[in-house]
């Protein structure tokens, strides 16, 4: 009976003290805090991933996850600086920085932050998109927008010890019966641009074309120039030869030769017969008579 005792208050003392263990311990795992609480009162923050200890009974312990969050925000219609309606789809992507006060301010429930996360970057949007016309939000689509709209967002968001690490406009659209109206107006605004850009390469061509055809008649010109000059020498030069060929009086008289009878084919042509009168200059000359 005694070692039956012993074995029964053995195994109460162990599970008294795995009781205790649980109730005392603790574990934080990575991207998580644990706010210890006592009394109703924050004792401290313990950020440090792995097993911890607390007194029991007395103190409790509240965990809270700060890695990133994804929240997807309803769109909501905002107004541009040029009184035109927009309809503006965001998305944020947030996380506690200091679980205190995150804590203290929201009870650490998600829920609120995302009530309080979803008025700011709705504020955020529309004070933006408020103080721009329709173009220039068009044009600052991207990461422009989204910087503005962070950082607005974040100035009323930072009191609850959460960060808002992004706001991004996921779809900034027209309403229905607006479409059709600013659709026909980027259409006729890049079509004048189109024209711009046509009617630019058009002069430049053109001007090109008469910069062209002014350089190809200086060039014409002076081949012109130079052809005429060499072909003028060159009949110098013939002339030059031609006299000396014939600088003495039986060389003149073959040349008057050859060129009778030169003038003779030329009148006569192929198979003809051509009668000459005696007193004829191109008898004369075929004949040698003075």
């Amino acid at each position: 009976m005694k070692k039956v005792s012993k074995v029964i208050i053995a195994a109460v003392v162990a599970f008294i003290a795995i009781v205790l263990f649980a109730l005392s311990s603790y574990t934080v795992y990575t991207n998580e805090a644990a706010i210890i609480v006592k009394l109703g009162k924050i004792r401290y923050v313990e950020g440090n991933a792995g097993l911890h200890f607390h007194v029991p009974f007395i103190e409790s312990t509240h965990t809270i996850y700060t890695g990133n969050i994804l929240y997807d925000i309803p769109a909501s219609d905002v107004i541009t600086s040029d009184k035109k309606s927009m309809i503006a789809d965001n998305y944020v992507i947030w996380s506690v920085e200091e679980p205190k006060k995150y804590y203290q301010t929201l009870g650490a429930m998600r829920a609120r932050a995302e009530e309080r996360i979803e008025a700011a970057v709705y504020n955020a949007t529309k004070n933006t998109i408020s103080s721009m016309t329709q173009d220039e939000i068009i044009a600052a689509r991207g990461t422009t927008l989204t910087d503005l709209i962070t950082t607005k967002a974040n100035s009323d968001i930072a009191q609850y010890g959460i960060v808002i690490k992004l706001a991004e406009i996921k779809a900034l659209d027209l309403p229905d019966d607006n479409k059709a109206a600013v659709y026909e107006r980027m259409i006729s605004e890049r079509n004048n641009i189109a024209a711009s850009y046509t009617a630019k390469g058009m002069a430049e061509a053109q001007k090109i074309k008469n910069e062209t055809d002014k350089e190809v008649s200086i060039i014409t010109a002076n081949a012109k120039a130079e052809a005429a000059k060499i072909e003028a020498e060159g009949e110098s030069e013939y002339m030059r030869i031609l006299s000396a060929a014939y600088n003495d009086q039986s060389k003149a008289d073959f040349y008057n030769f050859i060129r009778g009878l030169d003038a003779l084919k030329a009148l006569a042509g192929e198979n003809k017969t051509l009668v000459l009168d005696e007193n004829s200059e191109i008898a004369k000359i075929l004949y040698g008579i003075k």
